[in-house]
């Protein structure tokens, strides 16, 4: 197997890693499998869109999500650190608002699953960070919805001191108890 796949606290939210050979040349490793990823991280899935941002320290990205056209992400980093978070927004879901959140980074090479059914955002904690991610649908901007990043009742500790920087719509995004959400 050329990836290792763990589970976190939000068990449909995988973290991966994978196996990295490296050399004095550099390094290789396979970014992606679909044979391997249906067999260790999810069957079934189809990646349609991908997606590439790069963003400064400080900027917070999310919690992005699509109520029609729900979108899975597989999300890595090739340049920089960022902490990146899921939230289950699934209300028949045990984890009803509950967040899970990891490091990812071009040092570390780990990629996270993101699940449709939950809202997804991540914060830039190096000078900047360039951030991959492949998605289960299209981007439909009439279906996205927005939950508040620093909602009181989700808690999130983003892991990063000082002022963020928000695009209007995710600075308006709306609270857990407000927002659309999934059944």
């Amino acid at each position: 197997m050329a990836i290792q796949v763990t589970a976190t606290a939000l068990p449909e939210v995988k973290l991966i890693e994978p196996k990295v050979f490296g050399d004095a040349r550099g390094f290789f490793f396979e970014s992606f499998n679909a044979q391997e990823f249906a067999e260790h991280v999810e069957a079934g899935i189809e990646f349609l869109q991908d997606n590439h941002s790069r963003s400064a320290k400080g900027v917070l990205r999310g919690l992005h999500y699509q109520i029609q056209h729900a979108q899975g992400k597989l999300v890595r980093v090739v340049d920089g650190e960022v902490f990146d978070v899921a939230v289950d927004i699934r209300r028949t879901s045990p984890n009803f608002g509950k967040w899970v959140g990891a490091r990812l980074s071009a040092q570390n090479k780990r990629q996270m699953w993101v699940p449709p059914g939950f809202a997804h955002g991540f914060v830039t904690v190096s000078d900047s960070a360039e951030f991959l991610y492949k998605t289960t649908d299209y981007w439909y901007p009439e279906h996205e919805r927005v939950l508040l990043w620093n909602d009181p009742a989700l808690a999130i500790d983003w892991e990063f001191e000082g002022e963020v920087l928000l695009a209007a719509k995710d600075a308006a995004g709306r609270p857990l108890a407000d927002a659309d959400t999934f059944d």
